[in-house]
């Protein structure tokens, strides 16, 4: 198999056929040996009724449907999780990400050695008050704190070699920062490419205003945990630690003005209050570490979606 698409959809109904006769027409006339896998992500409207249609009439289509909706990071999860292509090419189903781009992405994955490539839709026909300048400010704050120089990273246009989607988990909201985790898992060659944006044909979208302020809190998140989600005893223990020792400091200092000092009143005085509190949460600090520890140790997989029927 030289490629898999996977196309996270909900409520998508009417893009959905264009969607796949652009497809299989791209990647047809240049001759990949391909299949589209569509992973429904809770739908209400008809668009399961539509991938098993597909699916019945070309075998190259696969699909999954979740019993709700689990959000897009569930969904691309899924669809890497079942893939089989040598590229796996993610975009989304509401016909703004153009199939022509895929070839141009395969190439930069199999001939160029990218082991990531991630659309950067450079004109765009959003609004520029509530997309286009809110994504910019996004975006050089994600290469800023993350130092992944790409200009798009929420494109949901992306090509992977195999061995990214197989060895990476996306959960929660992180599907914005597919390419940070693969970049922390060891994959270093992230490339981008210029790509088309097409206007909305159909639907209206499915993100608002809250998209921006989910996805700073998951930067911050992914940040956290890439670095010390493995380890969060060496923050934890080492603030703590830092934390305690500075109140027992305070605290033998005063212990001793007491005992050789003549009248010195250690209780009235603020530093002991200050020590007391250093050394209190320095306590819990080392203890959250530990149990950090043990959670980190003993965690089970983070997507717990459930799967109602699978072609």
């Amino acid at each position: 198999m030289d490629i898999s698409v996977v196309v996270p959809v909900f409520n998508e109904e009417e893009s959905l056929p264009e969607l796949f006769d652009w497809i299989k027409k791209v990647l047809g006339e240049s001759g990949f040996i391909f299949e589209v896998i569509f992973v429904d992500d809770g739908s209400s409207d008809s668009s399961w009724k539509v991938i098993k249609g597909l699916q019945k009439s070309d075998s190259r289509v696969r699909g999954v449907k979740f019993r709700r909706n689990f959000g897009k990071s569930a969904a691309l999860n899924k669809g890497f999780e079942v893939a089989v292509g040598n590229v796996v090419i993610t975009m989304d189903a509401d016909l703004q990400d153009s199939p022509d781009e895929i070839p141009g992405l395969y190439r930069m994955i199999t001939e160029d050695g990218f082991d990531l490539v991630s659309g950067w839709k450079k004109k765009r026909f959003d609004s520029k008050l509530t997309k286009n300048i809110p994504s910019k400010i996004y975006n050089a704050a994600t290469r800023r704190m993350s130092g992944v120089k790409l200009h798009d990273m929420n494109c949901g246009l992306k090509a992977y070699r195999k061995e990214v989607v197989k060895s990476i988990e996306v959960y929660g909201e992180m599907h914005r920062y597919i390419p940070v985790i693969a970049k922390w898992a060891g994959f270093r060659k992230i490339g981008e490419k210029v790509v088309s944006h097409q206007k909305r044909k159909y639907g209206v979208t499915k993100f608002g205003w809250e998209r921006f302020i989910n996805g700073f809190l998951d930067l911050i998140s992914i940040m956290f945990v890439s670095r010390f989600g493995k380890k969060p005893m060496h923050l934890f223990g080492a603030l703590g630690s830092l934390l305690f020792f500075t109140g027992f400091v305070i605290a033998a200092y005063l212990a001793y003005a007491k005992l050789f000092l003549y009248g010195y009143k250690m209780t009235e005085r603020p530093l002991f209050y200050f020590g007391l509190l250093a050394m209190v949460l320095g306590t819990q600090l080392f203890v959250a570490g530990f149990l950090g520890e043990l959670i980190s140790r003993s965690s089970s997989d983070r997507n717990h979606y459930l799967v109602e029927e699978e072609l």
